[in-house]
């Protein structure tokens, strides 16, 4: 089950009364869609680091993902270093946070690539999503959020 097919998250219907030594943790975006991520960047021209946008970078490919290279993630093996222009559609540990070929190097591009785009950012470029279809789930039941 992907992202779309996540329960939805009912805010209106929440029993807000917390009592003494209880702890409270609220997700409020965790229903959007990177594409309505990406409207509401447009939307209040937010500024964003460049990382988010198309640059060629020194990749390798492992498990299916375009990985950057750094002091974190080099060649193992017989993997082989390119440049590509990528960009990233997530952006977290740099050992695991995959990279997409792509030119999108505005707001708009980017909307336009992920309007047409199929492969959640989680399923596309995050390697602990890929062990479990619940990785994020279980991460927040887990108390990582």
């Amino acid at each position: 089950m992907g992202p779309q097919g996540q329960r939805p998250e009912l805010w209106q219907l929440y029993q807000g009364s917390v009592r003494p030594g209880e702890h409270l943790r609220a997700f409020p975006l965790s229903d959007w869609t990177e594409l309505d991520i990406w409207q509401y960047i447009r939307r209040e021209r937010i500024a964003l680091p460049s990382i988010y946008y198309a640059h060629e970078r020194e990749v390798l490919e492992r498990d299916g993902m375009l990985l950057a290279i750094s002091e974190w993630v080099s060649p193992e093996g017989g993997e082989q270093v390119r440049k590509e222009t990528v960009r990233f559609r997530t952006v977290g540990d740099a050992t695991c946070t995959g990279a997409v070929q792509s030119s999108a190097d505005t707001v708009e591009e980017i909307i336009r690539e992920v309007s047409a785009s199929r492969i959640s950012e989680r399923g596309a470029t995050r390697a602990d999503d890929r062990f479990s279809e619940t990785a994020m789930e279980d991460r927040k039941r887990e108390g990582y959020f």
